[in-house]
């Protein structure tokens, strides 16, 4: 199962948060809340979320400061939700890192779209960078694959595979999962297609294939990548 976009919603009033609690999860979104600055920052730091949804009139900070903070050590989306319609203020914001801004009152469609544009940018974003597990490191635009300094031949079906892996690393990616990503839909049992290749990567991979330590099997699940 796909994991649903999660979006924390920063906001002190309850009637408005309450609001886009419900607005976000009808249209499938997971959310997380936080009612002042200082928990904000702490659930990212905690579990980042996909979106941030970010009100400027908290209770304990500036919401300026606190988009600030994240973007010290993240680079998800941030979008400013506020009454203050200056330009200077709007300024500030994205100066401190917000994405977009939107001026309250707004209209509820108006504000899922741009949730949709700024997850939209990131995944884009997401699949040009270079994923680094361990001594492995997955470059998706060169489609080229290093083991410590040392370039791996691989097919293209096995660097789709291992990308997938290495997107999810260290969590169990199901068998169904793999096999519908990478042979498609009609292919979704077929799990010997994808031992014959996991075999293949962890000849590629492994030091000892027979006994593997990076690419891990979750007995009757699935496979999970392992940093090493």
């Amino acid at each position: 199962m796909i994991p649903r976009p999660l979006v924390l919603l920063v906001e002190d009033e309850l009637v408005m948060r309450r609001v886009l609690q419900v607005a976000l999860r009808s249209q499938g979104y997971a959310v997380a809340e936080a009612e002042t600055g200082a928990q904000a920052i702490a659930r990212v730091e905690a579990e980042p979320p996909d979106v941030v949804l970010l009100d400027l009139g908290l209770p304990d900070m500036d919401g300026v400061a606190v988009a600030g903070s994240i973007r010290l050590d993240h680079e998800l989306p941030i979008i400013v939700l506020s009454a203050r319609s200056d330009e200077q203020q709007q300024i500030r914001a994205l100066d401190a890192g917000a994405n977009d801004y939107v001026t309250k009152p707004f209209r509820e469609g108006e504000l899922m779209a741009r949730v949709r544009a700024a997850l939209r940018r990131e995944s884009r974003r997401a699949e040009r960078r270079d994923l680094v597990i361990g001594d492995l490191r997955v470059e998706p635009l060169a489609r080229r694959v290093f083991l410590g300094d040392e370039e791996v031949a691989l097919t293209p079906t096995e660097f789709k595979l291992l990308y997938l892996l290495a997107q999810e690393r260290g969590r169990v990616v199901t068998h169904r999962q793999l096999l519908q990503d990478v042979w498609g839909p009609a292919h979704a049992d077929e799990v010997q297609y994808l031992r014959v290749y996991m075999k293949q990567l962890r000849h590629k991979l492994e030091e000892d294939p027979a006994r593997p330590k990076r690419l891990v099997t979750a007995l009757g699940v699935g496979y999970r990548l392992i940093p090493r």
